[in-house]
């Protein structure tokens, strides 16, 4: 039997940052597998941010926040796309590469947010407010992107709505991002109650706290947290802006308040950086694992299919979202 190709040295020292010796050790020939499987299937793998280091750093062929997987999946010259992340992304992949087969490794991997309004709502909000157009949150299902005039993730929602050219929008369906975006621009924004389970659960008391605890830490919080979060945060900005900001004042000490696996995946880039972890997992995310991205291609499930014509409609709202320029103002 052929011996398994030895683990990428590059892979393998980003690995080493966040994991044990013994831990890369025991994955290296899982990751074998599957780098085998990728070339076998001439396929991809993109992973959010919110993915474990093993994952992230160990087969990952794109990473980043939602914007640049939805821009990285527009680009890929790929068959086969493993989108490693939860439903709403592979959806998203899926419309913006109706030729080729998409694979989500668990179909339980879901999203609060997404699962916080439907079609029929956003066309009840419609009729609630005749005239306005809706910005539908990149976490959303295709059935919501399709009743949608554009989308918007966190790094853009603001350039979005303000592209629009209208004094009023509907923005579904976080309500905190929403409010956030409602800070920053001068369009009134009708908004929906929805929410991040990981995000919304940070609290004012706990950034207080952590600033007693550790004189001097930079607290950078996601858009999606509550206000009170934001208000007292050094930096407010989607998960990808965190990175940017890291990399840029390379503080001390910092926090990431957002999703766990987050502030594992900088270390492995940033190790100069000492992130202290209060985080919130998410459930969702956590469902996608080696042996299921592995099972993925050797069985090439799940396949997401969209039927047309929502594609159609809810493609058109997600290719608007990546032509608005960034840093755009009205």
């Amino acid at each position: 039997m052929a011996m398994l190709p030895l683990l990428d040295r590059d892979r393998e020292a980003r690995l080493r940052r966040v994991l044990p010796g013994i831990e890369v050790a025991a994955l290296a020939p899982a990751l074998a597998r599957i780098e085998a499987l990728k070339r076998a299937r001439r396929a991809v793998v993109l992973a959010h941010n919110y993915q474990t280091p093993d994952i992230f750093h160990g087969v990952a062929d794109l990473t980043g926040d939602s914007l640049a997987l939805a821009r990285e999946a527009a680009r890929t010259d790929a068959e086969v796309i493993v989108l490693c992340g939860v439903h709403f992304m592979a959806e998203t992949a899926k419309l913006l590469n109706p030729g080729k087969t998409v694979l989500l490794p668990d179909l339980s991997a879901g999203c609060s947010l997404a699962s916080s309004i439907t079609a029929a709502d956003v066309r009840r909000l419609r009729a609630a407010h005749p005239g306005l157009p809706v910005v539908a949150y990149v976490n959303t299902s295709a059935s919501v992107k399709a009743e949608a005039d554009v989308c918007c993730t966190s790094a853009n929602a603001v350039e979005v709505v303000e592209s629009l050219g209208t004094p009023a929008a509907i923005f579904v369906p976080d309500r905190y991002l929403g409010h956030h975006v409602a800070s920053r621009t001068r369009v009134r924004l009708v908004l929906w109650e929805g929410a991040c389970e990981v995000h919304e659960r940070f609290t004012g008391r706990e950034v207080d706290e952590l600033r007693d605890t550790h004189a001097g830490i930079r607290v950078l919080a996601h858009p999606e947290c509550p206000p009170d979060v934001l208000e007292k945060a050094d930096h407010v900005g989607s998960t990808a802006d965190m990175v940017r900001y890291l990399r840029a004042e390379r503080p001390r000490q910092a926090v990431l308040l957002t999703e766990c696996s987050m502030s594992d995946n900088v270390a492995a880039e940033l190790p100069e950086v000492d992130l202290v972890r209060p985080c919130n997992l998410c459930p969702h995310m956590k469902t996608i694992t080696l042996a299921k991205i592995e099972r993925s291609l050797l069985e090439m499930r799940h396949r997401i299919e969209i039927p047309e014509p929502l594609a159609s409609r809810a493609r058109r709202a997600v290719e608007r979202m990546l032509e608005v320029p960034a840093g755009i103002r009205r």
